[in-house]
């Protein structure tokens, strides 16, 4: 019987102490202080003009092909069967590479936009870490985590105004 008190009280004496610790989560968007920030829209642009420009080379090369083919169909009775063929192979090698060299363009832009992001985020890390000491905070959490909480406990727009102070782009060459 003895043991059952002491238990009881133990475990009384817990869950008070618990109930008396009360840690405030904050939680930032990251999602919009990436695209939001300076740095992150100068990124972007960055990367937007980049496959844009890549893209409008891949229509060329594309349409190019297209017309080789074509080409190649209208004159399929005034040339050879082995002549068709041997051009046929070409231009089937040449849409290969054209495939190829398109997908690794597309890697490449998905790698520097994920490298853009690693290095945005680098930069954030420490803001945040300062911010939080600064303010004697002790969590804060991605808003995609969050399901419900109150705004007060929102500091996106804080820390978005630091980062645009401390970080005016990033290199992405």
């Amino acid at each position: 019987m003895k043991y059952l008190r002491i238990i009881f009280f133990l475990s009384i004496l817990l869950n008070f102490n618990n109930f008396s610790y009360s840690s405030e989560i904050y939680f930032v968007d990251l999602t919009k202080i990436l695209n939001e920030s300076k740095a992150g829209k100068g990124a972007q642009e960055f990367l937007k003009k980049n496959f844009e420009s890549e893209n409008k080379k891949f229509e060329k090369e594309g349409l190019a092909l297209k017309k080789e083919e074509t080409d190649l169909i209208a004159k399929k009775k005034l040339i050879s069967a082995e002549e068709y063929k041997k051009n046929l192979n070409t231009l089937r090698e040449k849409s290969v590479n054209y495939q190829k060299k398109k997908r690794n363009a597309t890697n490449e832009w998905i790698r520097k936009k994920n490298e853009a992001r690693a290095k945005l985020l680098k930069a954030l890390t420490p803001i945040m870490q300062k911010y939080m000491a600064d303010n004697k905070i002790e969590t804060i959490v991605d808003k995609k985590y969050i399901l419900l909480a109150n705004s007060n406990f929102e500091l996106t727009g804080k820390i978005l105004k630091i980062l645009d102070k401390e970080v005016k782009s990033i290199n992405l060459k």
